[in-house]
């Protein structure tokens, strides 16, 4: 792996810096065989959990790599993932993790140095086939996604399907047998978790997803995934779920409705999962003034969603997300407002209040004020600041022990090359 990271390294340096959240891969030209992958990004981060030492974070990642130009519909990619702190005074999430003081609270960016991605790719038949290790993100990452807020990226070791034969239609299949998690290659394992290993969790996954948008202005979407995980027993579930996306009198409304078999951390439940979103493009005359959305996500008690970007939901405090990847909740509602407005500059700004409670919101977990600002300033930089603060309300999340008071502070710059 440390020869793997040095070539990627000696060969890339001399070419410049990287994207936010994915690799963006300038299209080759007439004869360019190899195209350089590189994603650049720093972010300060301060994280502040009831109960814990303040963390401060200032960390660098980079993903360097190197891909081929299609022949005869076949390519190849590798790519690896190099993470640095230049202040460490954080906990990393995991015992080998560097650092790891599980006095302070969680920060969950440790240094690394690993393979990110490597696969052979064919495209052909309106079908393209990747085998080997890769991202993988469908629909909007509620299920399966990428993680790709933290710096080093969930990936799998993975055969991956895509088929558009029929017009409108998106097939795609997955098997997974290994997760590759966003702990580092030196964590052994959360104290939350009854495995020794965390760097990488033995799998036998089976992912089906489809979406068809035949019918104009409307998104239909379905899929069935079926988990096991040989490491981890208490994730193993089976997912089935529905979703629809389009516009009615101005007002673009989604909805997604999931049921869960081996649900629980004993796997013995079943379990429903529904989110329901509207939202409205706002203007005055001329002027516009962003847009409006009005949600609602429901997990029953025990509903778990262990490959999820949980990060994208119910807010950046991050309070929610590990017990809502294993399942270990007494179940989840968020409502939530949402607004986000141009203001100078080209800054979008983005402010969201979310309520949290139960199965029936009868119990109160608290409040979240989260504020996003975000500016691109070309097709190169791209800055991003956010806050997050949650009031707990003191009802209990997990068994009787209440979600904690939290605030997040974050600031970064990325560099797409």
């Amino acid at each position: 792996m440390k020869t793997t990271a040095a070539i990627l390294s000696a060969t890339v340096t001399a070419l410049c810096a990287g994207t936010p959240e994915a690799v963006v891969t300038p299209a080759p030209s007439q004869g360019d065989w190899i195209t350089p992958l590189i994603d650049i990004r720093t972010r300060y981060e301060f994280a502040d959990v009831d109960g814990l030492d303040v963390s401060h974070a200032w960390t660098f990642r980079e993903r360097l790599g190197l891909k081929t130009t299609a022949w005869n519909g076949f390519s190849a990619l590798i790519e690896g993932e190099f993470s640095q702190a230049a202040v460490d005074d954080y906990n990393g999430g995991a015992p080998g993790a560097d650092p790891f003081d599980p006095a302070n609270s969680p920060i969950l960016d440790p240094e690394t140095n690993e393979l990110n991605q490597a696969y052979l790719q064919y495209e052909g038949f309106d079908t393209t086939a990747r085998v080997g290790r890769q991202k993988i993100v469908y629909d909007n990452a509620a299920f399966i996604g990428d993680v790709g807020w933290r710096q080093n990226q969930q990936t799998y070791d993975a055969v991956s399907l895509s088929n558009k034969s029929i017009n409108g239609l998106t097939l795609n299949y997955a098997y997974l047998n290994q997760v590759n998690r966003i702990f580092g290659s030196d964590a052994d394992a959360p104290l939350s978790l009854p495995t020794t290993n965390v760097e990488d969790i033995a799998a036998s996954v089976h992912l089906f997803n489809a979406s068809y948008t035949g019918i104009e202005g409307l998104t239909l979407g379905g899929y069935a995934y079926i988990m096991n995980f040989e490491d981890v027993g208490a994730w193993d579930n089976n997912t089935f779920g529905l979703s629809a996306k389009g516009d009615l009198y101005g007002v673009t409304l989604y909805g997604e409705l999931a049921w869960q078999d081996k649900a629980g951390t004993l796997g013995e439940e079943e379990a429903m999962y529904a989110h329901v979103t509207a939202t409205k493009e706002l203007a005055a005359g001329d002027a516009k003034l962003g847009s409006l959305t009005l949600g609602v996500e429901h997990l029953d008690a025990g509903f778990k969603t262990p490959l999820a970007t949980v990060h994208a939901f119910n807010g950046f405090a991050d309070v929610t997300d590990a017990a809502r990847i294993s399942g270990a909740h007494n179940g989840l509602t968020d409502l939530y407002v949402a607004h986000t407005i141009p203001v100078v500059l080209g800054i979008k700004w983005t402010n969201v209040l979310h309520a949290m409670g139960d199965n029936e919101l009868s119990t109160g977990y608290g409040w979240e004020y989260d504020s996003v600002l975000m500016k691109k300033f070309d097709d190169h930089f791209t800055a991003i600041a956010k806050f997050a603060w949650f009031n707990s309300e003191g009802d209990g999340y997990v068994g009787a022990a209440p979600l904690p008071d939290a605030t997040r502070v974050s600031v970064e710059l990325n560099y797409t090359f």
